[in-house]
């Protein structure tokens, strides 16, 4: 949406939440993303042998729903990332009861009275937020108070081809991948990795989903302790940080040490079909790519691994968001309430069943567990629980701020403007963006 277009359903949205369509008194609204597969998962609830999101969320909310026959669940599954018919809704006075929302997008809805605090909900029915892991519960506390369930931590990482790794003499002696750490060892690898398997080092979707180059940036200013949002309505982009980050990528890409051209589809079966040696994308592919590995005959038989991203720069860290269940303002009756606050229990006690996905569980006893340990690779995610960073949690509209960021530094990188002028035209048009927030 564009910055008017937001300001009027906003506007609308807190003038008329609380108004909303005639819901029968057990009845509650469950808004997800995550994708559709009723083919496959519509009617089981057998949760412990579905896998990916769609098949773990749909077989969960089945569960539940049939384990409280008093209760009618109606799920609504909206396309990724929902916001803009969340905000329709809001404005109609007819949000859903629950809905899955990044923890990013928390502060867009909060800071307009859209969403409920539920400490003393969850505290009801024996959610204890001391149980949320440190970068969960940082995510989903707003002005002291909770305003959602966190429900993981995800990051993009490094997902690594560890034959062509091998190919390139770029395993040690454990067979563990050898990763840089400064920005002149990773150029350096890159090159010696191209120069040995002939391919680029990096795979990475950048058509169509251009928040990669976000994350990117987000991860290399935080790893140089850049205080790039040290007031939450004033981005500061013109440093010698940002310029360091963008100079880098600008190589990357010019030398052609990475994939270009890529949607997200394409780049993850180019990884899949050996296009490159590291494939920059989120947790969410460790399962599928781990299956892969098993297969006998392909570019990643016996050859994958998972890191978060290396430390160039003075400070260990990785730009981190998560998933959290979100309950907007609007009138409902106790029987609704309880069920609300009944589902977000569940959902908290199945967060290992989430965190098969990839994606980071949201409650330390989840990662600190054996059960979570012996899935695959996931003992070389797991710092991300503490060494997560995200935005301050002040920082609002992050989602148009992604896409605007998106857009100048792809025009630099791809030459189109010189670094300089880049930063000054994001900077200048994000912080119009956030001068000018209802």
């Amino acid at each position: 949406m564009g910055r008017q277009l937001y300001g009027v359903v906003f506007m609308l949205a807190t003038l008329l939440a609380g108004c909303g369509a005639r819901q029968d008194d057990n009845e509650i609204v469950v808004q997800r993303f995550f994708g559709t597969c009723r083919a496959e998962y519509g009617q089981r609830t057998d949760v412990e042998n579905a896998n990916g999101e769609c098949g773990i969320i749909t077989t969960l909310i089945n569960q539940f729903a049939k384990a409280h026959p008093e209760l009618r669940i109606r799920v609504s599954p909206v396309a990724w990332p929902g916001y803009n018919q969340l905000s329709a809704q809001l404005a109609a006075g007819d949000p859903p009861d629950v809905l899955v929302m990044h923890m990013s997008a928390i502060s867009d809805y909060q800071s307009r009275g859209l969403l409920e605090p539920l400490d003393e909900g969850l505290k009801a029915v024996g959610v204890d937020p001391a149980g949320f892991t440190a970068v969960s519960r940082k995510g989903v506390t707003k002005e002291g108070a909770i305003y959602g369930l966190p429900f993981d931590t995800w990051a993009q990482l490094w997902h690594i081809n560890l034959n062509y790794f091998r190919k390139a003499g770029l395993v040690d002696q454990n067979d563990e991948p050898i990763l840089p750490t400064s920005p002149d060892e990773l150029l350096a690898q890159a090159r010696r990795f191209k120069q040995a398997t002939g391919k680029p080092y990096f795979v990475q979707s950048l058509v169509n989903e251009r928040g990669s180059y976000v994350r990117n940036l987000y991860t290399l200013l935080m790893q140089q302790n850049s205080a790039f949002f040290a007031d939450p309505k004033h981005l500061v982009l013109q440093t010698p940080e940002a310029r360091n980050v963008l100079q880098l990528m600008k190589t990357i890409s010019a030398e052609r040490l990475t994939t270009l051209n890529q949607d997200y589809a394409a780049a993850t079966n180019g990884f899949m079909s050996g296009d490159g040696g590291v494939y920059l994308v989120g947790t969410w592919l460790i399962g599928d790519f781990d299956a892969e590995s098993k297969k006998p005959g392909r570019p990643l038989s016996n050859g994958y691994t998972v890191r978060p991203y290396p430390k160039l720069f003075a400070r260990d860290t990785t730009y981190t968001d998560g998933h959290a269940w979100v309950v907007p303002t609007k009138k409902r009756t106790e029987t609704q309430r309880r069920a609300i606050y009944s589902l977000l229990k569940f959902l908290a006690d199945n967060d290992y069943q989430w965190a098969r996905t990839g994606h980071l569980p949201a409650y330390t006893a989840v990662i600190e567990s054996e059960v979570f340990k012996s899935l695959p690779h996931r003992a070389s995610i797991a710092q991300l629980g503490t060494l997560g960073s995200s935005l301050p949690p002040g920082v609002q509209r992050q989602f148009p701020i992604q896409d605007m960021l998106s857009e100048e530094v792809a025009a630099a990188i791809a030459g189109q403007k010189p670094i300089d002028q880049a930063l000054a035209d994001a900077e200048a048009r994000i912080n119009d963006l956030l001068f000018h927030l209802l």
